[in-house]
């Protein structure tokens, strides 16, 4: 039977992120994908110009549609932008009993507009996080969700081991941001590992952490462990920025 993955996150017109992006991502590595919208943007590869919430009624409606027709393989969240959507996810993330949990814990977008209202914070890590198999955030959302400065690697470990114990069952800080080699640390609640590759060249790009964790989320619909299925899209994503192309006038988007 076919693998599925579900992502509940923000619509981008453009194409370069949110749910556009997971699913070119879960079609190219042959997941058969299902999105609920969580917002709407108005925003293109120059940027986010606008946000909108989905109303909380037709937000539950989407997700009882999704999930009680379609065996789910995987989810991930992205952008959810509202305390109340997020208590919405959660609420059917219990009745459902999703399995395979990716929180990418979206927050600011790459040219700085806010996709995750302040009140919201609380919210994502008290009710998402405890049902999470894995929260991925960036350096800047992992300084915000451990309330410490991260500026060496000591410190991205001290993050992890805050963020682990906030509930979810791993942590993925992606080094993506940080000067050097993009290096990603792995914590599992007992010991660290590194996801190691070489920068590509230089260039402002849209879309890396949803395609990122969207790899991973297709790697665990598949049947990979953890581990497996950020090796996997660890690969995936260096090969997608080698081969992306400019298809506006602002960031490059992977695919």
């Amino acid at each position: 039977m076919i693998k599925t993955a579900l992502t509940i996150a923000g619509s981008d017109p453009s194409g370069g992120a949110g749910i556009q992006a997971d699913l070119k991502t879960f079609t190219t590595l042959g997941v058969y994908g299902l999105a609920v919208p969580a917002a709407l943007t108005a925003q293109s590869t120059q940027g986010v110009i606008s946000v909108k919430t989905i109303p909380p009624k037709f937000m539950r409606e989407q997700l009882s549609a999704v999930l009680s027709d379609v065996p789910v393989d995987a989810v991930k969240t992205g952008m959810l932008l509202s305390a109340r959507t997020i208590e919405i996810v959660a609420e059917a993330a219990k009745e459902h009993q999703l399995k395979n949990l990716v929180v990418d814990p979206v927050m600011v977008s790459s040219t700085g507009k806010r996709l995750l209202r302040k009140n919201a914070a609380f919210s994502l890590i008290t009710l998402l996080f405890p049902l999470a198999e894995l929260v991925a955030p960036n350096i800047d959302e992992a300084e915000v969700i451990s309330g410490i400065r991260i500026e060496t690697p000591d410190d991205i470990e001290e993050a992890a081991r805050i963020i682990h114990g906030l509930g979810p069952r791993f942590v993925l800080i992606k080094g993506g941001h940080r000067r050097g080699d993009p290096i990603d640390l792995f914590y599992n609640g007992r010991e660290f590992f590194e996801y190691k590759a070489k920068r590509v060249e230089n260039r402002k790009l849209h879309g890396t952490g949803c395609v990122y964790s969207a790899a991973i989320t297709a790697g665990l619909a598949k049947g990979m462990s953890v581990m497996e299925a950020i090796a996997s899209a660890k690969e995936f994503i260096t090969k997608a920025i080698k081969r992306a192309a400019p298809v506006g006038k602002g960031r490059v988007p992977l695919l």
